[in-house]
């Protein structure tokens, strides 16, 4: 390292500490004697017993009761079947109760959990299963006929069934099986097991695996920051760190143990919700509000209506959605104190109208798979217009240039993290692995970014979509932004595209409720705001823009197609 990298590294991890010290974020969490995800519910049980845990489909389990059942389930794996500790159980559902019942049984039973995503092809599944050895999956019935169509070209041994009301109370169980067949919409279990059944055996002799915090927790399949899709090995240490470093931010936001109710609408199967949810909504006793199918924004606010929150996490495509909704503004907000929005970048137009409405601004917040996923969070009172706040806890940052050197302050390169809750690999991808994390255990997260002079920490692009018109760098983050502040426009996307003039073009893709806006007026409103390398050469106007399973534009089927 040169003698300017280093006085740039220190200029960066000044400012970094200088924002940890001036909004009371430790520089350093207490040692603690929590090593694995068993612990943190153990503890919560204790604390926080007969206080709701988590709601779904209008059933609650409580602390007690969460805990009893994830230690069937492993009571079931642990006795009824040959899986033995580090092997491999999928989780393939929607966002329900039985997600937590079985990530924590997973847990106990000393297995490894991997979550997929319920929509998966024959194909994703097939691949999915086959690399990561996966040896039983716990699946929501309606998505069951697929894995059964590919369960005899992967390791699978066991399969067990979920259906929407198996942890409601014996009665409602099963009036509302016999409603669904009535509706034609029950799926018979074929050769799996039911949950239930797994559900319903005896514990006394049951003894919880013994996790260290260098175990294996999850597979989190991810494209990572290059490439094709790949699991990030997330140890028990990993989950734990990124617990204690989310909880910390969440207090320092207001947040009180065993008093929230966190409304969740983003799948559990991705790592930004599995991580609030399961690990540190439990670590701070809160009561979580589970909604299976965010897509159904009537039904959601509907329920949001009927169970005021004090902690709703999201990002743009669903705040756009709810704001834009007849009755979002007559929910009760009285209760609401933190928004979180992660996962993608939050429009700063979006975070206006939501606390315009709600009465609460949006904390920014940053991560990756790769981190566990929280890197930086933005508390009340550090929100500061464009950044994703500063780095949590036990976190190093780094902005380096091509040659992995480091940058000064407000210089723009790639991010890069370091901390107890970076990966510990990708399974089975060395070189991947030898790519994303360097030897001294720098994650390179393929993100382009900046740290200003207070530690706030800033996202330009990734680096794959890093537009170079004429020699200049457009970051299509920064077009998004200035266009969703349109009034007509309610989504939009940038891409790159070839040009023979500039090398590189401006593509803008929209979607407007104004069958009026053309494409003049949307480049007279660029032009006022923009500098002129940066206008849309071409604008194209869709009826929707596809969006991936927790609502992130997909820039990459734009370019492809």
């Amino acid at each position: 390292m040169t003698e300017k990298s280093k006085v740039s590294e220190q200029s960066v991890n000044e400012a970094v500490r200088k924002a940890k010290k001036d909004y009371g974020v430790s520089e350093t969490l207490a040692p603690s004697d929590l090593n694995s995800l068993l612990d943190i519910l153990s503890q919560s049980v204790r604390d926080y017993s007969q206080q709701p845990a988590v709601t779904s489909l209008g059933n609650t389990l409580s602390y007690k009761e969460l805990d009893r059942l994830s230690t069937a389930f492993a009571a079931y794996l642990q006795q009824h079947t040959n899986l033995k500790q580090g092997d491999k159980l999928a989780i393939q559902m929607p966002s329900l109760s039985q997600y937590l019942v079985v990530a924590y049984g997973v847990f106990k039973a000393g297995l490894v959990a991997v979550n997929i995503n319920p929509l998966y092809t024959e194909d994703e599944l097939d691949y999915q299963f086959n690399h990561a050895d996966v040896k039983a999956v716990v699946v929501f019935d309606k998505f069951l006929p697929v894995v059964e169509a590919v369960r005899e070209k992967t390791p699978i041994e066991y399969v067990f069934v979920t259906s929407p009301f198996d942890l409601h109370p014996p009665i409602k169980r099963t009036l509302m099986s016999v409603v669904l067949k009535l509706l034609g919409k029950a799926v018979p279990c074929g050769k799996a097991i039911p949950l239930r059944t797994a559900l319903d055996v005896e514990t006394h002799n049951f003894t919880p695996a013994n996790l260290s915090s260098d175990d294996m927790a999850l597979l989190q399949y991810t494209g990572g920051t290059t490439g094709v899709s790949k699991p990030a090995i997330i140890s028990h240490g990993n989950m734990v760190s990124v617990t204690r470093q989310g909880s910390e931010m969440l207090q320092l936001a207001s947040a009180e143990l065993g008093k929230e109710r966190i409304v969740s609408p983003l799948p559990l199967y991705h790592i930004y919700a599995f991580a609030l949810s399961i690990t540190t909504g439990v670590h701070l006793g809160a009561h979580t509000l589970l909604i299976p199918n965010p897509r159904d924004i009537n039904g959601f606010v509907k329920l949001m209506r009927k169970w005021p929150g004090s902690i709703f996490s999201g990002l743009n495509t669903l705040f756009v959605a709810l704001i834009e909704h007849k009755d979002f503004s007559k929910v009760d907000f009285s209760s609401l104190k933190i928004t979180l929005s992660g996962g993608s970048a939050l429009a700063e137009a979006t975070g206006g109208y939501w606390k315009d409405i709600t009465g609460c601004e949006i904390c920014n917040a940053y991560g990756l798979t790769e981190a566990s996923p929280v890197v930086s969070f933005s508390p009340p009172g550090a929100n500061k217009s464009g950044s994703v706040g500063i780095a949590v806890a036990n976190t190093e940052l780094r902005i380096a240039d091509a040659e992995g050197q480091p940058l000064a302050v407000d210089e723009h390169g790639e991010i890069w993290v370091k901390g107890p809750q970076v990966m510990q690999g990708y399974l089975d991808f060395p070189e991947e692995t030898a790519k994303t994390v360097t030897e001294d255990g720098w994650l390179k997260t393929g993100d382009v970014g900046s740290v200003d002079s207070d530690g706030f920490l800033f996202i330009h692009d990734r680096q794959k979509d890093l537009i170079i018109v004429s020699g200049f760098n457009v970051y299509p983050n920064e077009i998004e932004s200035v266009v969703s502040h349109h009034p007509d426009i309610t989504y939009c996307a940038v891409i790159g595209v070839p040009d023979d003039h500039s090398g590189e073009a401006v593509k803008l893709f929209l979607v407007s409720a104004n069958p009026d806006l053309t494409e003049d007026d949307v480049r007279a409103f660029c032009s006022e705001k923009l500098a002129r390398y940066k206008w849309p050469t071409y604008v194209e106007f869709r009826d929707e823009l596809p969006l991936s399973n927790v609502g992130k534009v997909l820039r990459r089927e734009l370019r492809d197609n």
